[in-house]
């Protein structure tokens, strides 16, 4: 990242801007950095001027305790106006779950596109996702990053063996080091199902994008997203999966932030 913003609580905040054309905001999520958009802001620099980001807690920014998601909202908001304050944003995973709760919020922007923000659309699912909750934070009050790490992976549905595969390998420090963040991501979606209320409130046009080999509940989560706020659109891209391809995404979000 090569500049930095500052937010309302006095937390520095890195980003990084690239391409030329209107102005995208990309927003990662759960165990990522600005890095980890860096590919896609690539792939949108030919049309758009795609900014990313490092959430608070993660790469070059910084983070002030204690967490609250209206931080995070007020980070979005500093970045929004240090690329000129007339952004669109683009919200990857739970990343997608924090731009439409700034855009409720009140952060004046002129579109939004998400790609499959993880609510829980499954009823039987619900009691796995409060423990979920609980186990995380304590696992984290009490310094166990890498158990944290775990029971991400797992609610995930990665196999066991990967897991274990996954703690041996050399990338496993860098994802001790992004845990406390799980926490953030965990907060930013609520208590699990599709917060319809509060997107019924989001006055803006809304991109909410799916992929075609996705598991169903999670194209289900992001089709309710595009019902429940009142300019929604759903939209299928064949073949891809959650960890979607840039290139395969690039387009279509192209073609909605340049309209």
């Amino acid at each position: 990242m090569d500049k930095k913003t500052i937010s309302r609580d006095g937390t520095p905040i890195a980003y990084q801007r690239t391409g030329q054309g209107p102005v995208v905001v990309l927003v990662s999520g759960a165990m990522s950095t600005g890095a980890t958009a860096a590919p896609l802001a690539a792939a949108l620099s030919h049309r758009c001027s795609a900014v990313v980001y490092d959430r608070r807690g993660r790469g070059e920014s910084g983070d002030t305790p204690p967490y609250a998601v209206e931080r995070e909202v007020e980070d979005l908001a500093a970045v929004v106006r240090a690329v000129g304050g007339d952004a669109a944003l683009f919200g990857m995973s739970s990343g997608g779950a924090l731009v439409l709760r700034a855009v409720a919020a009140g952060l004046e922007v002129p579109r939004v596109a998400v790609y499959e923000p993880p609510y829980e659309v499954r009823p039987d699912r619900l009691p796995e996702r409060a423990a979920y909750t609980e186990n995380l934070n304590r696992a984290l009050a009490e310094g166990r990053r890498g158990d944290a790490v775990e029971l991400f992976l797992r609610l995930t549905g990665l196999a066991e063996q990967m897991i274990a595969n996954a703690r041996r390998s050399p990338m496993w420090r860098g994802l001790e080091a992004l845990a406390p963040t799980l926490a953030h991501d965990d907060a930013v979606l609520g208590d699990g199902p599709v917060p319809r209320d509060l997107l019924a409130s989001v006055g803006v046009p809304v991109l909410a994008v799916a992929g075609g080999a996705s598991p169903p509940w999670m194209r289900t989560a992001t089709r309710q997203v595009a019902e429940a706020v009142p300019q929604g659109t759903y939209r299928v891209v064949e073949g891809q999966s959650h960890a979607v391809e840039p290139e395969m995404l690039a387009p279509v979000l192209a073609e909605f932030f340049t309209a």
